[in-house]
């Protein structure tokens, strides 16, 4: 039973609620919002629900972010958010790390685990925010176990979408994640998308009525991502004033394109450029032994091999956000040769910093990084025309600058503040709606 006492919050937002303050049920099933940048399964998804979370908190709004345990030796409860809100670790299978196709096995037990949560601490969710595919399978089980409580879902990748692109069959996305992608799709009160290319893509390839889309895009946090002085950035993370790096943060899969970047950096002419310049991948675990390293880290330092590109690539493996700012400040650029991407959250916060980005062309990059403005786009998958671009913004310092703070005021208009709002309007939005279908049931 929930004993929460009759209030009324004021947001920033100008929200009223009135009765309870709201409390959100965030559902990060695959992937804890606190794990590092750049490993296996962790990436944009994490610092959104991380980020979404701290700044729903100013906002007054509690949020219990639930996933699933991983390390038995992590408390299952913690507060590393702010403002009172938690992650919740629960355990669901072993309590390690699993692949990622085993993961839909543990779903129930997930279940369970937030159930008893709720139970145990006698709270009532207004609302589910679910964010993957697997996140949406169990939401759908907890909204009715809940008496049908309004779920809110993003998909962050597409499994029709990443099919379309896949080179080999190890890299298809199996039948049952479309099939589940498509009812959560029916199920769901409101889907989230982040950019109009996304819209598109539900509309096209799922058939999803428009009246159930909204688009909002990822935000930043600008108060954590801003410009800091390139010598003090070098300095900070051990590189010479002298020294000229181009970036890319990410994980290590072959959608990424990591490969296209490393053959167009194989392409440059260093006599052009004035001084040498090195290309820093953070991401992945580039020391892991030949048994446990992945193939695409493997078949990307092979390729190191056979390029001769000997250290002008160095492998930096993951990074914690906080050190972040300083990689990007550091950089002259950064590089975002993905074959698909959703939104683009790394080309995002490196221009918070002002840095100019270099982008492939798919999904959210096209709509994120403005061409000849905050940077350029370029055709996925081909390096000479990446290579191209790499030129002309390595010999060009003015064209480097101008870029940087275009793309530094542009970054302003994604900050979190102005995001978070637009969510809670739909939040609002649905709670409103439940409230009144439970006032005439």
């Amino acid at each position: 039973m929930d004993h929460r006492p009759l209030t009324i919050v004021y947001c920033p937002s100008s929200m009223v609620r009135l009765g309870n303050m709201l409390r959100i049920a965030m559902l990060s099933y695959h992937t804890c919002p606190l794990a590092t940048l750049g490993g296996k399964d962790t990436g944009g998804m994490n610092v959104y629900v991380r980020d979404l979370t701290r700044e729903l908190g100013r906002m007054g709004i509690h949020v219990d972010v639930f996933t699933r345990s991983q390390d038995e030796h992590v408390p299952h409860v913690v507060h590393q958010l702010g403002f009172g809100n938690r992650v919740v670790h629960v355990p669901a299978g072993p309590e390690v790390p699993v692949a990622k196709r085993d993961l839909v096995h543990y779903i129930p037990e997930f279940v369970e685990g937030v159930k008893a949560f709720a139970a145990e601490k006698g709270i009532r969710y207004d609302l589910i925010h679910s964010h993957y595919w697997m996140s949406g399978i169990a939401a759908e089980s907890l909204s009715d176990a809940w008496g049908g409580t309004p779920i809110v879902q993003m998909f962050h990748t597409l499994g029709e979408m990443k099919n379309r692109i896949a080179q080999t069959e190890a890299e298809r996305e199996p039948p049952e994640r479309i099939a589940s992608e498509q009812r959560i799709l029916n199920r769901a009160d409101r889907i989230i998308v982040a950019t109009l290319a996304e819209h598109s893509q539900l509309r096209f390839l799922y058939k999803v009525s428009d009246r159930k889309l909204t688009v909002i895009p990822p935000g930043v946090d600008t108060c954590h991502f801003y410009p800091i002085p390139a010598d003090e950035a070098k300095q900070f993370i051990g590189l010479k004033p002298e020294d000229r790096m181009v970036l890319y943060v990410g994980r290590i899969e072959p959608l990424k394109g990591v490969d296209t970047l490393i053959r167009a950096m194989s392409c440059l002419r260093v006599n052009e450029l004035h001084r040498p310049v090195q290309l820093a991948i953070i991401g992945g675990e580039p020391d892991a032994s030949p048994q446990e390293m992945s193939a695409e880290m493997a078949r990307l330092q092979r390729l190191c091999d056979e390029l001769c590109m000997g250290g002008m690539v160095v492998f930096l493996g993951k990074r914690g956000q906080d050190t972040l700012p300083y990689y990007y400040s550091a950089a002259e650029l950064l590089v975002m040769p993905s074959r698909y991407e959703s939104f683009g959250m790394v080309a995002l916060e490196a221009m918070a910093c002002g840095t100019p980005v270099i982008a492939s062309d798919v999904g959210g990059l096209g709509f994120l990084v403005q061409d000849g403005e905050t940077g350029f786009t370029v055709p996925d998958g081909e390096p000479d025309k990446l290579c191209d671009k790499l030129s002309l913004l390595l010999s060009d310092h003015e064209l480097r600058e101008k870029m940087g703070k275009c793309a530094k005021e542009a970054a302003q208009s994604y900050d979190w503040t102005k995001i978070a709002t637009q969510i809670v309007d739909v939040y609002e939005g649905l709670v409103k709606v439940s409230l009144t279908t439970d006032e005439h049931r």
